[in-house]
């Protein structure tokens, strides 16, 4: 009997489909979808603010001397720009400077002690309110605590540091912002790791190249656009939204399977706002109904199965069409 060689090479095709992850196949790259715009949000304290954004909205400034009677025209220190179409797009965009900020400071020129004015922290506003309760701010205090950054409180360190409260905006994580999500996330801590005038605020080491850190990474561009900087650097932690508790370096994760495994850290950090149903049958549904595929991690046992009948089937084929030519050859002689 002769093997015909064409459904030979049909089968050889579907062990190499089945063999690899076929998920550029059906993975559907979802675009980036934004936030709701806020153009047309108008602040009940729009007026009071605007005496602020006159100068602070803006790279220069200008203010009457007095003395000299002639209007003078200055910079703006860039670390106290404040953008209004920012702070109107953040999650504090229905407050007022002055909910935050001394009523000194709607006197012009500021007094200068108002710079030694205690600044407020989140515990500050949103700690023991049952209308934050679920975003767990206490547990993400004590976590944070246990971090290698709360060190650094007499630094000044703070959760300013990398929350900035005129522009901070955060959004509930699904499939559909995911991207823009890890973009997000990862520029807070490259807002210091990446820029060492930042970075000499708070430390006197030497200037880390991040890159050259993880040089060890394969694919390190895939890698940073398709996870968070807090993935491997973050204790995991079920009751809150975000792990706060930043590890030493020495215990970061480096091994690929703690990734790239059914078991993967990712399903309890990055797409832990999943469903677990979601998640529960792997391949399809990590695939084609969201976004949480991870090469290694989502498998179907079905098409594990599958791979391994049709492995079977070609080589059973094979020894049959061996065991005919050699038939056919001793009958031949």
């Amino acid at each position: 009997m002769r093997f015909n060689k064409f459904r030979l090479s049909f089968l050889l095709v579907l062990i190499s489909l089945s063999s690899f992850s076929v998920a550029g196949i059906f993975r559907s790259d979802v675009e980036n979808i934004k936030n709701p715009d806020s153009t047309n949000f108008v602040s009940p304290f729009d007026a009071a603010n605007n005496r602020c954004f006159k100068c602070h909205g803006q790279a220069k400034y200008e203010y009457t001397n007095e003395t000299l009677g002639k209007t003078v025209k200055a910079l703006m220190f860039t670390e106290r720009i404040i953008k209004k179409s920012g702070f109107y797009n953040s999650n504090h965009k229905n407050f007022s400077c002055t909910d935050c900020h001394s009523e000194g400071y709607t006197k012009f020129p500021h007094p200068g002690e108002l710079r030694m004015e205690q600044k407020y922290n989140c515990l500050d506003c949103h700690g023991g309110d049952e209308k934050y309760a679920r975003y767990h701010f206490e547990e993400i205090d004590s976590a944070y605590r246990q971090s290698i950054h709360f060190k650094l409180e007499d630094e000044g360190f703070t959760c300013w540091k990398c929350h900035d409260p005129h522009s901070y905006k955060i959004s509930v994580r699904n499939k559909d912002n995911l991207k823009e999500t890890i973009a997000y996330d990862n520029a807070i801590c490259l807002n210091c790791h990446s820029d060492f005038n930042h970075f000499q605020l708070l430390t006197d080491k030497a200037e880390i190249n991040i890159l050259e850190k993880h040089d060890w990474l394969p694919n390190q561009t895939s890698h940073f656009a398709s996870v968070r900087c807090i993935e491997c650097h973050t204790k995991i932690n079920n009751k809150i939204p975000v792990s706060h508790l930043i590890k030493p370096k020495a215990e970061a994760v480096k091994l690929c399977n703690e990734c790239h495994s059914q078991n993967s850290i990712l399903m309890a950090s990055l797409y832990k706002f999943e469903s677990k149903a979601r998640r529960r049958d792997g391949f399809f549904n990590g695939i084609i109904l969201n976004e949480s595929y991870v090469i290694g991690a989502n498998r179907n046992a079905y098409l594990n199965l599958l791979s391994l009948i049709i492995f079977l089937a070609v080589i059973g084929v094979i020894a049959i069409h061996i065991l005919f030519r050699i038939r056919k050859n001793n009958n031949t002689y």
